[in-house]
């Protein structure tokens, strides 16, 4: 079997050029489609990840299996010319929380199904999290119960790999961040990982990788998940302070072969970003940012095409998408709090975008299509462009970005894509 591209990634820092990767959250096709442009631009690798909740054998909320998911991402990429052989995708939270309010071992059980067909469709980066309690359980486990049902889950993946002769899969493991889906309040401050907590993580987890008879795999344990300081609630950032992760940046000298996983880089300044990078935290996961963006140009889009054609659809997309939300609030409703006319704002604008559980929706796939076709061949006037797509105005100026619909609203998204891409190349 090959060896995986990550498989090195902790003696980057020490070489020129590539330092660390973004991985794309996103099962959205155009924020796919403008990571592959981009990584193309750059010759580079494109590490794109689903979670255990949008992606798994029952559909997940996508509707796709992991083979359904590869198929998509390929599909993708033929479009675009983007070569498979630099397409690396994983699986995030790969264990029982879809499944969290069945009893532990009736959820366990779906979780080594889930990770079997992951690996059966050929994902090779899998991030190992058995860290939320089940039915009767309590709401965060024990560390060590915590590394034996990872360690359970990695023997699964490691029988499926067997007598492939594709790239052999690496690891990530700890769980110091928020539930797959974004934190659930609005935050103030956070704790950074203790030290010792993080290489208590590494000590437990090799244990019981030993204990379960495939020490081997934990030699591809290229990464933990950590907290380094960084999220994002509904409306505000919390930034990146390298001071306050000085000391757990640090135990990375006690971790050979490894390199810090961060999670909700969302909305962090690209020096922010290469900052994470320089001090380690080397896998930068960025998922609801990137549909944020998106949202933002199919908003702006929305509002140029009810100017230049007032009357010509039925309903505008802003509006098609308030009513869907509002008929069906299981995706936001937990999420978001306050006055009706918060609520409001945040089903809309929210930086935890809960949009994009949305985006497939019949309804408003249909609504998103009908704008293109709608603005399909229109060179979109530079002022209106000005106006109401503000952060576009100077690409198109320069000629960088074509006046048309779909080129506006994948180049906002490359806009996000590109910080992530250069931090990276701290």
């Amino acid at each position: 079997m090959q060896k995986s591209y990550l498989t090195d990634i902790a003696n980057w820092r020490s070489g020129s050029g590539v330092k660390g990767i973004p991985s794309i959250c996103s099962a959205h096709p155009m924020v796919i489609e403008a990571s592959m442009l981009r990584a193309l631009k750059q010759d580079a690798y494109l590490l794109v990840e689903a979670t255990c909740n949008q992606v798994n054998q029952d559909g997940g909320y996508t509707g796709m299996t992991p083979a359904d998911f590869r198929a998509f991402a390929e599909k993708i990429a033929k479009k675009v010319g983007f070569p498979l052989e630099k397409l690396i995708l994983g699986g995030d939270h790969l264990g029982p929380n879809p499944w969290k309010d069945l009893a532990a071992e009736e959820a366990m059980a779906k979780a080594c199904t889930m990770i079997e067909a992951f690996v059966r469709a050929g994902f090779t980066k899998l991030h190992l999290d058995t860290s939320m309690g089940c039915a009767g359980e309590p709401v965060a486990l024990p560390d060590a119960l915590t590394a034996e049902r990872a360690a359970r889950l990695a023997v699964i993946a490691e029988t499926a790999a067997k007598g492939s002769n594709g790239v052999k899969p690496v690891y990530i493991v700890g769980t110091e961040v928020p539930i797959p889906g974004g934190a659930m309040e609005e935050l103030d401050v956070l704790e950074v990982t203790r030290p010792d907590s993080a290489r208590e993580t590494i000590a437990i987890h090799a244990r019981a990788f030993a204990t379960a008879g495939v020490s081997e795999a934990f030699s591809r344990v290229v990464g933990v998940v950590v907290q380094p300081g960084v999220e994002f609630g509904n409306e505000n950032v919390i930034p990146y302070d390298p001071a306050k992760a000085k000391a757990l940046s640090a135990t990375l000298s006690d971790m050979p072969g490894m390199v810090f996983e961060a999670h909700s880089t969302d909305y962090q300044t690209r020096e922010m970003l290469r900052q994470l990078v320089l001090d380690g935290f080397a896998i930068l996961k960025v998922g609801p940012g990137l549909t944020f963006a998106l949202r933002e140009a199919l908003y702006g889009l929305d509002q140029i095409a009810e100017f230049l054609f007032a009357g010509k659809r039925s309903e505008m997309l802003i509006a098609t998408v308030e009513r869907v939300m509002t008929a069906d609030p299981k995706n936001w409703d937990k999420y978001y709090h306050g006055p009706e006319a918060e609520k409001h704002i945040q089903r809309h604008f929210s930086y935890s975008d809960r949009i994009r559980y949305y985006w497939p929706h019949r309804e408003i796939d249909a609504a998103v299509e009908t704008l293109f076709d709608l603005l399909d061949g229109v060179e979109i006037p530079e002022m209106l462009i000005s106006q109401y797509l503000a952060g576009a105005y100077v690409s198109v100026r320069d000629g960088k970005v074509e006046r048309k619909a779909r080129a506006l609203a994948l180049a906002a998204v490359d806009r996000v894509l590109d910080d992530y891409f250069e931090a990276c190349r701290a």
